[in-house]
Order: structure tokens, then C-alpha cells, then sequence
């Protein structure tokens, strides 16, 4: 049994929900079809795959989706173009003083069906043109997110180191700052020390054995 992914849907997961989706669209099946083979291939559920379309895949192929569509609808004229063309009902022959000449029934109206198939090969082959030229679209805008998202992925690793230094650098300046401050605290208790130390008065005794205070 296939385990059911839990996980956050990849760019890869999209295009090909995308890829399959607009298939079955021009195939003239279902989306619940697209959805089911999808989520056989990476290994969800049909309604994981459903959601996933609505609510975020499908916003980013409108213009595809338009062109599938209108695929589906010129290979359904198509088949139906082909199903009405004629039978040859009977073959009548001429001889010439050549070779002898066949001519079919329903000639003329053969020929006008060929015309409409020539026509819609035509047109096919133009909607080919402009689906290539919208997945080449999609590819460069593909392209030009990649190589954005790497620039950034530079431009944050960059900031990244630069942080890491200044926080460094403000990690050693407060260490520096608390030194300085305590020896600044130190000197200014000193000073205080000398100060009171002068500030007490001296004596000495004289020759009668008595005490004088000095200045």
C-alpha cells in the first residue's frame, strides 16, 4: 500500500499536477482523472490533489488552460470531421484510347472534407505554436524565479555572516566596556582612599614630651 506524503507540496509536485491536469483537458477527460493519476505517482490522495489545483496550481495556467480547452474542442471537430467523410458507394470506369479513367462518387464532397481537415491541421498546428511558445514563457519565468530565489539565498547567508560578526563585535565591546568600568570604579575609590588619608591630621611630640600637630 502506497503511503499517503503528509508533506509540503514542491515545485516539482506542481508542474506535474500542472502537466497532467492540462492533458487530461485536452484529452477530453476528467480532472478527477488527472487528480487520481497524479496522486498515484508521488503518493496522495485524489482530494489532496484536487485541492492543491484549486486553491493555488490552477491560478498559474489560466491562459494554458484557455488553449487546452480550445484543443479539446478542435480534436472533438476533428473526429467528427473524419467520421462524416463519405463512402464510396460504386466505381464507374471510362476507357480512353490511354488508360482507363475511375471516377468515384462522392468525389466533390470528399474533397470539401479533406479541405476542412487541411484547415484544422492548419489551426492545430498554430495552437501548437502558441502552446510552445507559452511553455517557453512559463520555462524563462521559471528560470528567472530560480535564479532570483538563489540570489537571495546569497544575499541572506551574506547578512547571515554579517550579523554574526557584529553581534561578535558588540559581545567583545561590552566585555570591554564592563572591564573599563570597573577599573574606572577602582581608580575612583583609590582617589577617595588618598584623599581621605591626607585629610587626617599628623603629630610629633616635641623635646618636653609633648605632642604638636603638623600641617
Amino acid at each position: 500500500m502506497t503511503a499517503i506524503r503528509q508533506d509540503a507540496w514542491s515545485q516539482d509536485d506542481d508542474l506535474m499536477l500542472a502537466e497532467v491536469t492540462l492533458r487530461h483537458i485536452r484529452e477530453g477527460s476528467t480532472q478527477l482523472s488527472a487528480f487520481e493519476e497524479v496522486g498515484e505517482r508521488i503518493g496522495r490522495t485524489s482530494a489532496a490533489c484536487g485541492f492543491r489545483w484549486n486553491s493555488f496550481v490552477r491560478k498559474q495556467y489560466d491562459e494554458a488552460i484557455q488553449i487546452a480547452k480550445q484543443q479539446r474542442h478542435k480534436r472533438n471537430y476533428m473526429k467528427k470531421q473524419v467520421a462524416s467523410l463519405p463512402q464510396v458507394s460504386s466505381i464507374t470506369m471510362f476507357e480512353t484510347d490511354e488508360r482507363p479513367i475511375r471516377m468515384e462518387q462522392g468525389s466533390i464532397e470528399e474533397s470539401m472534407s479533406i479541405d476542412s481537415v487541411i484547415r484544422f491541421l492548419r489551426e492545430w498546428k498554430m495552437t501548437y505554436q502558441d502552446l510552445a511558445r507559452q511553455i517557453r514563457s512559463y520555462e524563462k519565468s521559471l528560470k528567472d524565479r530560480e535564479d532570483e530565489l538563489y540570489r537571495l539565498r546569497q544575499e541572506n547567508e551574506r547578512l547571515a555572516k554579517e550579523v554574526n560578526i557584529v553581534q561578535t563585535d558588540y559581545h567583545a565591546v561590552n566585555d570591554d566596556y564592563k572591564t573599563l568600568i570597573q577599573i574606572m570604579d577602582r581608580a575612583r575609590r583609590l582617589t577617595v582612599l588618598s584623599t581621605e588619608e591626607e585629610k587626617k591630621p599628623r603629630f610629633k611630640m616635641d623635646a618636653n614630651g609633648n605632642l604638636e600637630r603638623i600641617e
